[in-house]
């Protein structure tokens, strides 16, 4: 298992290799079909190779003709197989951070919970790997308050780190009346103002998480951006009176998710490369919005 967790590993890491180099390759063959598709020479820096560009053009499809990206392959099974995902939290967690994991475990369908205990994350990781687990999700807490979410998707990443703020558990409601049931049928999900290419890329992150739903589930989750600002809302449906009326009630949990670092491995790499952090002289910036 470890032998081809190592060689798996080596594999990636070649493929991400690779990518600049087809994509100068791509750029390359994109000059050539713009030149002969609008009647113009080819370009001077490009003769020499003009030929052998010229048979591979002719021997490309819609498949091949963009190369594909290290990004592209992350998620590649996501639809083929059920997410299986593994829930835990920092050591010794407090009673509000315990009482914040048990109800993530009913958001996400086909969730485990574990008891950290004293396992460093290396070891997390593996195991989930062994147990064909495809992603980790670590909370995390100061003083009693749950502040931090980091998924990981395994095998080989990416790993996402959030802020979490304004966090109201079903636990912290008092009105249970005023609150839906909940129920564990895979929701639907709504996304709002993912457009730039971090939000899509977040988007794809916490999209698969969840299995695809059946059209007639009535449950629905929507993560919704402002600001950079994630707002996460639970939410099931009824139709008491026919197909006219609508009756929406809140189940909970509620939180604000904030991005401000996504890795190319999983969580116990601390030599990943970063493909995006949040830093903090762009608090101001126009810039500031990236999702």
């Amino acid at each position: 298992m470890l032998r081809r967790n190592i060689r798996q590993r080596r594999e990636y890491l070649y493929r991400k290799n690779l990518e600049g180099k087809e994509r100068m390759l791509y750029e390359k063959k994109r000059k050539i079909k713009e030149a002969l598709e609008e009647g113009k020479p080819i370009p001077t820096e490009l003769r020499n190779e003009e030929a052998a560009l010229r048979q591979e053009i002719d021997l490309e499809d819609e498949q091949t003709t963009v190369p594909r990206s290290h990004i592209d392959d992350e998620y590649a099974n996501a639809s083929l197989v059920d997410p299986k995902i593994l829930i835990t939290t920092s050591r010794n967690p407090s009673a509000p951070l315990a009482q914040f994991a048990k109800e993530l475990k009913i958001v996400f369908p086909n969730a485990q919970r574990m008891n950290r205990g004293g396992q460093v994350e290396a070891e997390i990781i593996e195991t989930c790997r062994s147990h064909d687990f495809t992603d980790v999700i670590f909370v995390h807490e100061t003083r009693g308050r749950p502040d931090a979410l980091i998924i990981s998707h395994l095998p080989f990443g990416p790993t996402a780190h959030f802020s979490l703020t304004n966090v109201v558990t079903r636990h912290d409601i008092k009105d249970k009346k005023s609150i839906g049931k909940m129920s564990e049928a895979y929701p639907h999900l709504l996304f709002d103002k993912f457009t730039t290419k971090v939000g899509e890329r977040t988007a794809n992150i916490l999209k698969y998480l969840f299995p695809v739903p059946k059209e007639d589930s009535k449950r629905i989750i929507t993560f919704a951006n402002q600001s950079d600002y994630i707002s996460f809302r639970h939410h099931v449906y009824e139709k008491r009176g026919g197909p006219t009326s609508l009756e929406l009630k809140e189940v909970g949990p509620r939180f604000e998710l904030t991005l401000y670092k996504i890795t190319l491995g999983t969580v116990d790499q601390s030599e990943a490369q970063i493909e995006y952090v949040r830093h903090s002289f762009t608090n101001t910036a126009k810039k500031h919005k990236v999702l």
